[in-house]
């Protein structure tokens, strides 16, 4: 586990600074935030250290030393394995004092950590995870699902990819919790929308040699291939499929899941004309470039929409804790964030529902070619705004937590 500095103004040191502030003064409220990720495998570049930066950020831009708020950052590696990241959530609330658990890629992981929350009374901010189980089948009143769900990424692209045309699919899928997440959502997209799925295989998370699996899928004859995984995973798949020759021959990749790293790592020349939901880029308005370029200072990449997710929920979260002048009671504060909509640089207007899913616009995407591509993160064209009230499964009515809150 590593241990941050304590963040205020200039990433000033509050434990200095409260030793210096007069006896008289209120007393502080002491928040600790532990932001629980990979930070060494397949999803360490879109989350790992830079969701560190985007909680640092966060905190700085709240003021919370002004505020009245001595606020320590914690991180932790759960190696996208579910017993190490519930061994640590368990840790972080049992000993540590942690009050927030943040990020959590990897929905095996994230679905341990929102049950191990919920009984300790703690706050869970997923930004990582894309599995809808968070807010339905394992819906908590102390989770917050923020950034993305396999149901958005559904909605996105397996409809505009279907209505395009691509109307017979076969999934490469990540045998695990989000990708069968992923390929369920996705499925019922296609068929709704008078598609048809041919067929599934599944891949052990992570891979490294997709070989086998794309001559499946080759030999379905599907005009689609869904990629239902994520990180390195479809990186390494699109890789291998262009080496195969399978995009030439006509069959068309369908990137469920891809962040801008992703698609920096693949290069314009591999990634042109994949299109792609996200939350989030970097290039949208004058508030996401000017933040992204203080991001982008500090970390050496541009931010993904798991990172930026990281700094507005963090940004909502503290507003809570002042308004209530404690993290003490999880199910409050939580309850604080779903009191009032926010209208938030990054991912604009929006509120927490009842279930805790977050409610924002999501963005088709497709990717530039290099002669499209102006500088090295210039990657993505903008094809469609879907409306927050679209974008989302409806909540379950086991799921609404307003009445318990009230």
């Amino acid at each position: 586990m590593r241990r941050s500095t304590i963040f205020g103004p200039g990433l000033a040191s509050l434990a200095l600074a409260a030793a210096i502030v007069p006896a008289a003064a209120q007393e502080a409220i002491d928040v600790t935030l532990g932001v629980l990720n990979d930070r060494s495998g397949t999803y360490a570049d879109l989350s790992g250290e830079g969701s560190v930066v985007a909680a640092r950020m966060a905190v700085e831009d709240f003021d919370a030393e002004g505020k009245g708020m001595n606020v320590e950052i914690v991180s932790a590696d759960h190696q996208n394995k579910p017993d190490i990241g519930s061994n640590v959530a368990r840790q972080w609330y049992d000993q540590d004092g942690v009050d927030v658990i943040l990020d959590v890629p990897t929905s095996s992981v994230a679905l341990a950590v929102a049950d191990i929350t919920a009984d300790a009374n703690k706050v869970f901010i997923n930004s990582g995870a894309g599995s809808t189980e968070l807010t339905r089948g394992q819906c908590r009143p102390t989770t917050v699902h923020w950034t993305y769900d396999t149901a958005a990424l559904a909605k996105g692209t397996g409809s505009a990819i279907t209505e395009a045309g691509g109307d017979t699919w076969f999934f490469l899928t990540a045998d695990y919790a989000f990708g069968h997440s992923l390929e369920e959502n996705t499925a019922e997209v296609v068929e709704e929308a008078g598609g048809q799925v041919m067929g599934e295989v599944r891949h052990p998370f992570p891979a490294r040699d997709f070989s086998s699996y794309l001559l499946q899928a080759q030999g379905s004859g599907a005009k689609v291939i869904g990629l239902a995984n994520a990180g390195g995973d479809t990186v390494n798949a699109i890789k291998q499929a262009s080496e195969f020759g399978i995009t030439q021959s006509g069959q068309q990749l369908a990137a469920l899941l891809m962040f801008i790293t992703d698609v920096h790592a693949l290069g314009a020349e591999t990634a042109q004309g994949l299109q792609l939901t996200e939350a989030f880029y970097w290039d949208q308005d004058d508030a996401t470039r000017d933040w992204s370029a203080r991001f982008e200072e500090m970390h050496g990449a541009k931010p993904t929409m798991v990172q930026a997710g990281v700094y507005s929920g963090v940004m909502k979260y503290l507003a809570a804790v002042e308004a209530l002048g404690s993290a003490e009671d999880g199910e409050a504060v939580v309850a604080e964030m779903k009191a009032e909509p926010f209208d938030d640089p990054l991912f604009g207007e929006g509120y927490v529902r009842a279930d805790g899913r977050v409610i924002h616009d999501m963005y088709l995407f497709e990717v530039k070619s290099p002669d499209e591509s102006e500088s090295e993160w210039d990657l993505y064209t903008q094809n469609a705004v879907i409306a927050g009230e679209e974008a989302w499964l409806p909540m379950l009515e086991e799921c609404d937590f307003s009445q318990e809150a009230g």
